[in-house]
């Protein structure tokens, strides 16, 4: 019996959490994607950054540029208001379990700047564009966010838009709350490394060597996670990007 209730425990423990998550990767997983954005950019259109990366709103304002390959940098800056959507670049990923290591700046360009970046399946059905989990950096906060199980679900979606002229629905608020967690952070304009990854339904977010925010929900154990994203909708500049498989 006392085997039995140990086992148990163990069963319903979280997931360790990594000291070093970018260590983590490195030691159990596969490169997949490396991206020092050493290049020009060709235009403004979709493809126009290479090496797999679209762009999937710069075809909405073509005479417009919002990513610059620029010394090996990739600076983005979104025409949010005459798109109707913030700058959305993603790269083709695949994995289960797994994450990405970035380094980025905000370039102070903007009173505000923010950058969500994540994963995305476009085959799943029941979720909005198939947005399935984030990390979001904001002015004075991070944020991870399961998308699957939380507000892009379709169904949660329409109970809320059916409720916008009233309250949202109790049930409906107290599950949104546990799809995320929000913790303090201040930016700046400094370079940082952030690393995001997703173990079972965990992910978790590192900015230079240390655990800033991790939450569990389901969604992140979402079995594949098909692209990589950037959400941007003003000003981040990227200089390297690389993206590790565990499984």
């Amino acid at each position: 019996m006392l085997r039995f209730i140990l086992a148990l425990l163990l069963l319903t423990l979280p997931v360790a959490l990594h000291a070093d998550d970018a260590a983590w990767l490195r030691e159990k997983g596969t490169l997949i994607i490396h991206d020092a954005f050493e290049r020009e950019e060709t235009g403004n259109g979709a493809k126009a950054i290479g090496n797999g990366w679209n762009s999937a709103t710069a075809d909405r304002v073509r005479n417009i540029k919002m990513a610059d390959l620029d010394s090996g940098i990739l600076k983005i800056s979104s025409a949010s208001k005459e798109a109707g959507h913030a700058a959305h670049i993603h790269h083709e990923a695949g994995f289960t379990d797994g994450g990405a290591v970035v380094r980025f700046k905000f370039p102070g360009l903007n009173k505000v700047e923010s950058l969500q970046l994540g994963f995305v399946d476009r085959e799943t059905a029941g979720v909005h564009a198939g947005h399935l989990c984030y990390g979001i950096l904001a002015h004075s906060s991070v944020t991870l966010i399961d998308h699957k199980t939380g507000i892009m679900n379709l169904a949660n979606r329409k109970r809320r838009d059916d409720a916008r002229k009233d309250k949202v629905p109790a049930d409906l608020e107290a599950l949104l709350n546990t799809k995320q967690v929000t913790v303090p952070w201040k930016a700046d304009t400094e370079w940082h490394d952030l690393v995001l990854v997703t173990e079972g339904d965990e992910m978790r977010l590192s900015l230079d060597g240390k655990l800033i925010a991790h939450h569990r929900s389901e969604g992140f154990a979402h079995p594949m996670k098909r692209w990589f994203s950037f959400l941007v909708p003003n000003t981040v500049w990227i200089d390297d990007v690389k993206i590790w498989k565990v499984r």
